[in-house]
C-alpha cells in the first residue's frame, strides 16, 4: 500500500511540474520600443508576451497639495533600457507580468 501512495505522489508531482504554475522570474529590459526583456542568453520575451503593472508604467494621478485645488500630476515610472525587472510567469509560461523594477 505504501508503494502505491508513493507512486501516486510521484504522478501528482509530475503533473504539477508539467503545468508550469506561476513562478517569479528576473530579467533585463533590452528594448522599450518595442518592449523586449531578456531572461537569459537563450530567451528574450517580446512585447506580446508581456503585461505591465502600474509600478512600471508612466501614469497620471489627481492630487492636491496642502488642501489646495486638485490638479493632475504625471508619475514617470516607465521602463527604460537597462532596467532589471521582477516578473511572474503566468500559468503555462506564455505570458509574463512585470510587477516591479529594481531600484538603483
Amino acid at each position: 500500500m505504501e508503494d502505491i501512495l508513493k507512486e501516486i505522489q510521484k504522478l501528482v508531482l509530475g503533473v504539477l511540474n508539467a503545468q508550469k504554475l506561476a513562478t517569479v522570474i528576473y530579467g533585463n529590459v533590452i528594448s522599450v520600443g518595442p518592449l523586449e526583456v531578456q531572461i537569459d542568453q537563450k530567451l528574450t520575451l517580446k512585447e506580446k508576451q508581456l503585461k505591465l503593472t502600474r509600478a512600471v508604467m508612466d501614469y497620471e494621478v489627481e492630487m492636491s497639495v496642502n488642501g489646495g485645488a486638485k490638479q493632475k500630476a504625471k508619475v514617470f515610472n516607465g521602463l527604460i533600457t537597462g532596467d532589471k525587472v521582477t516578473m511572474i510567469r503566468v500559468h503555462g509560461g506564455q505570458q509574463y507580468l512585470i510587477i516591479d523594477k529594481e531600484v538603483i
